[in-house]
């Protein structure tokens, strides 16, 4: 037996060479819960057309900067050209975050992968956020 679906269909194509459409990312995104303690917020910028992640996370004195990365842009189909999704990895040595991201009703719906690499025994995890943009500082 197979299965398929219509978007399983890859067609040509359309022969423009058109990038696709990251206007819903760029922007400042907020945590929608305050009281996370992981996450509080994202900086995502467009550069050369590319897009760029720069996280902010809850620390003991504050916020820590885990610096920028590229993020990959999805589509929602194969011939769709406007941006449904992204992924992204942060890699700090002892551990590594891998951040998959897509718009749903106006916010960014966050799922972060959080893997342990130092031998630590510790217990890898899932966090699913919502953030919304923000207009203005924070």
């Amino acid at each position: 037996m197979q299965f398929a679906q219509i978007c399983d269909r890859v067609e040509v194509n359309d022969g423009t060479g058109r990038p696709l459409d990251l206007s819903a990312f760029p922007g400042k995104w907020i945590n929608s819960n305050p009281d996370t303690n992981g996450i509080a917020r994202l900086v995502i910028s467009e550069s050369g057309g590319k897009l760029l992640v720069q996280v902010l996370a809850i620390g003991p004195d504050g916020l820590i900067d885990w610096g920028t990365t590229d993020l990959n842009l999805f589509a929602a189909t194969p011939l769709s050209r406007i941006g449904a999704g992204f992924i992204g990895v942060y890699d700090f040595g002892f551990a590594e975050t891998r951040l998959q991201g897509s718009i749903v009703k106006g916010l960014l719906v966050l799922a972060q992968f959080h893997r342990f690499k130092d031998g630590s025994r510790r217990v890898d995890y899932f966090v699913r956020e919502y953030f919304a943009m923000t207009h203005g500082r924070y």
